[in-house]
């Protein structure tokens, strides 16, 4: 594979070859020591460079600041930055030949570029899970291999009857005509793993489907890719003895990285203590060994971009060392060095060069084989699904996401460009189908797919409406170990029994580093480790111990999920959705120290909390643990009494705090107090909701909802100061205390105090317990009822 020249950036034509200065002068004497009209000053490298780098980006950004509310992706506005520095548009300009995009200084301009390509490729490579393909599911492995060899069989036959019949080709078109043909109908891993990231499904069923579908069609690319690129070698050489070597070479360099580093790298990873980060002299050696794996590249012919990807795919996704490599390279390589890439590949395409398509035969059949290879593409991708019973909006989106074009089919299109394998026009057409699928693609899947609307609550999911002595489903998620105590304290409030039996589906949340796939794993399933690396042991072991001490009454079940946390949303509400879950328990953001003082906080976990409240398909409550302020880090012992209060004030939210009270009251070692917050002007019962409000309060009022023992408590509160300093003089005496979030609930009891609310998502009453100002030592749970689609 050719590398791309960076004296290429601009139309191919006649240069004046230029004697110059070496080294190189790179810095500039500076503005006001010397005239700038000398034509010497183009030769100051970096000044010149460093205006090329921000007038990249400016444009760039001034176009995505635009055209984002249209759901156009980023890689366009890179590719229309680079049209527009092209010869189609500036190019034309003397002062821009010149002086900004001056031919020296694009050799340092298109270095930067190639390396940055370079290191993505080993990213790439690095975050590919290939045991993924273990995991694939038929849907997935057929519309994969559907979506590259059904366009390869349909254009082949095409490129064949057309040649044959149409066109009048050179030998050489003849014979690069079938590699072409192959460009045009692959799918890259890399292009989709971009575009689901952009769209934010990553997590959702189309997004797995679509990782899956990417990865076997890139394996089977890369293999033919790699065998077509063989005989190209030999008939540009003539060299079959050299062909056979670079054959050999390049099946010796994938052998010695299977059978050496591999193993070397799972050793590291294997030396390296759990939760403690690899050593930072494994990173760089790493990085070292990248760099020269693509000499190596080139020293048998297959380009810089074949080593670093190969290499990545040997380092074990995720952490310790994946993650360490990503956290190094990510930020720099996606950033800075990758939008230039882009532009710079852009930056090659004329098309002013169309007006020759009526006699560049190669051009014209190139465009015929780009147009059946997409609609052979998108027809096969679109039967495959439909025939695994998919609904056919979800089969449209598979659709148009595996028919996208991306980053590595423009490095493509740009390599058999500047190797001169195909011509000026047929490079403009391959680059209008780029931006035109990269722009269209995104915005259709968009307008199509919603990955929420299948949460939608058209059936009740809740404690509110469950039958007497059902099952209540409880969906616990964790982040941390810390937050087990706590958690494992509220379900055994919950007062399991034979006749009142509690199904705990524990969710262990676990940051996306250094894989491109997130990866959801269900224990009881897993007949073994799918890597070297074991998740969720300890989260294993404390919650069996607890089904073990409530033999008969929990069943269990355990999952690890390792997602970015932007998209976790979507791990919690499908499986509480497919588990029928009745309660999501989510913990509080914050945490505290044994003085009170915040220890930690993650406003990416606070920001997860709110998509799983307006998305949820069933209750969702959020667990404040005030951790070693009070009694809710360590579990209670059976035979101590546990004290829990709720506040009820009235509304869904609160009826539903008050089901699932209700169970406690089956509990004799658990004191249960309620306490109704009644306005001082209260009316009689006028209106639905406080019928209902009434008739639940029923129970409580005459002690009669269980066997253990129940206090009612009445406060009469004219306002919201009163109800705070209510609180604030009985707070100290509970384990844990339940209240409802009514949200964006007005009434006479909190007036006042939701213009001090910080955290909107525990409600008033719960963002004041959990307040400073309170000082409360007590577990806090808030409770969001199931809300109903109408």
């Amino acid at each position: 594979m050719a590398t791309h020249t960076a004296a290429n950036l601009t139309s191919s034509e006649t240069r004046v070859t230029e004697c110059t200065e070496f080294p190189p002068n790179v810095h500039s004497p500076g503005l006001y020591s010397r005239n700038y009209t000398d034509s010497d000053d183009q030769l100051y490298t970096l000044p010149n460079l460093e205006i090329q780098m921000v007038l990249i980006f400016i444009i760039t950004q001034a176009f995505y600041f635009v055209f984002r509310y249209f759901g156009v992706p980023r890689f366009t506005c890179q590719i229309i930055t680079g049209i527009i520095l092209s010869p189609t548009l500036l190019g034309h300009y003397e002062f821009y030949k010149n002086f900004l995009f001056n031919v020296n200084s694009q050799e340092s301009l298109g270095l930067l570029s190639e390396l940055g390509y370079g290191l993505f490729m080993f990213l790439i490579g690095v975050k590919m899970d290939l045991g993924m393909i273990k995991r694939t599911g038929k849907k997935g492995l057929y519309t994969g291999v559907a979506c590259v060899v059904a366009p390869l069989v349909v254009t082949m036959a095409v490129q064949a009857t057309l040649n044959a019949k149409m066109f009048s080709l050179t030998k050489h078109e003849q014979f690069e005509l079938p590699f072409m043909t192959l460009l045009h109908s692959m799918t890259p891993f890399p292009v989709v793993a971009c575009l689901l990231e952009e769209l934010k499904i990553l997590n959702s069923e189309i997004g797995r489907l679509g990782m899956s579908a990417a990865l076997v069609s890139d394996i089977i690319s890369v293999f033919l890719q790699l065998v077509g690129q063989i005989p190209r070698m030999g008939n540009e050489t003539h060299d079959t003895r050299g062909m056979i070597k670079a054959l050999a070479a390049a099946v010796g360099y994938i052998m010695v990285v299977i059978i050496i580093i591999r193993p070397v790298m799972l050793r590291i990873i294997r030396q390296t203590p759990e939760n403690r980060p690899v050593k930072k002299g494994y990173v760089n050696m790493t990085i070292i060994l990248v760099l020269l794996s693509g000499l190596l590249s080139h020293l048998y012919g297959q380009g810089f971009y074949f080593g670093p990807f190969i290499f990545g795919l040997a380092v074990p996704a995720g952490p310790p060392l994946g993650s360490a490599i990503e956290e190094k390279l990510n930020i720099f390589v996606s950033d800075v060095m990758l939008p230039i890439f882009v532009t710079t590949s852009a930056m090659r395409t004329n098309f002013w060069s169309l007006e020759h398509i009526l006699t560049d035969s190669f051009a014209q059949i190139n465009g015929i084989l780009i147009l059946v290879a997409l609609v052979t593409k998108f027809i096969a991708s679109l039967i495959v699904p439909l025939y695994c019973n998919m609904p056919f909006v979800d089969a449209l989106s598979i659709a148009f996401i595996l028919c996208c074009k991306g980053i590595v089919n423009l490095a493509s299109y740009t390599d058999l460009r500047d190797s001169q394998t195909i011509s000026e026009s047929a490079f403009a057409l391959a680059m209008t189908s780029v931006i035109v699928t990269a722009t269209l693609m995104p915005i259709l899947v968009n307008c199509l797919y919603d990955p929420s609307r299948k949460y939608a609550g058209y059936q009740r999911r809740n404690m509110m409406h469950l039958k007497p002595n059902s099952e209540l489903r409880i969906l616990a998620c964790i982040h941390r170990s810390a937050n087990m105590p706590a958690l494992i304290n509220l379900l055994d409030a919950a007062c399991p029994s034979r006749d009142n039996p509690i199904a705990v589906h524990v969710l262990h949340l676990i940051e996306l580093v250094g894989r491109a796939s997130p990866l959801f794993i269900s224990h009881q399933m897993q007949k073994k480790s799918t890597s070297s690396t074991s998740y969720s042991d300890n989260v294993i072991l404390y919650f069996n111990h607890f089904v073990r001490e409530n033999l008969g009454a929990v069943s269990l079940s355990i999952f690890t999920a390792i997602s970015p946390p932007k998209y976790m949303h979507e791990d919690i509400c499908t499986l509480a959705l497919d588990k029928l879950c009745s309660l999501i328990v989510l913990p509080f953001h914050r945490r505290w120290s044994m003085d009170g003082s915040v220890e930690s906080e993650d406003n990416s976990v606070r920001n997860l909390n709110c998509s799983v409240l307006e998305r949820a398909p069933c209750s969702v409550g959020i667990l404040v643990d005030h951790g070693h302020l009070g009694r809710s880090t360590s579990a209670v012992a059976p035979e101590s009494s546990f004290s829990v209060a709720i506040i009820f004030l009235g509304g869904k939210d609160d009826r539903e705090a008050l089901s699932f009270a209700k169970r406690m009251a089956n509990d004799s070692t658990i004191s249960l107090t309620v306490i109704r917050l009644v306005a001082t002007n209260s009316e009689a019962c006028t209106d639905w909701d406080s019928v209902l409000d009434a008739e639940e309060m029923k129970g409580f009022r005459y002690n009669d909802v269980g066997e253990g023992f129940v206090i009612y408590l009445e406060e009469v509160v004219k306002d919201g100061p009163q109800t705070a300093l209510v609180l604030r003089s009985m707070v100290d005496e509970y384990d844990l205390i339940i209240v409802g979030r009514r949200h964006m609930e007005q009434s006479q009891q909190t007036a006042g105090l939701s213009e001090w609310s910080e955290f909107p998502e525990l409600g008033t009453v719960g963002d004041l317990l959990a307040s400073p100002d309170i000082n409360c030592r007590a577990s806090i749970l808030v409770v969001q009822q199931q809300r109903m689609m109408t």
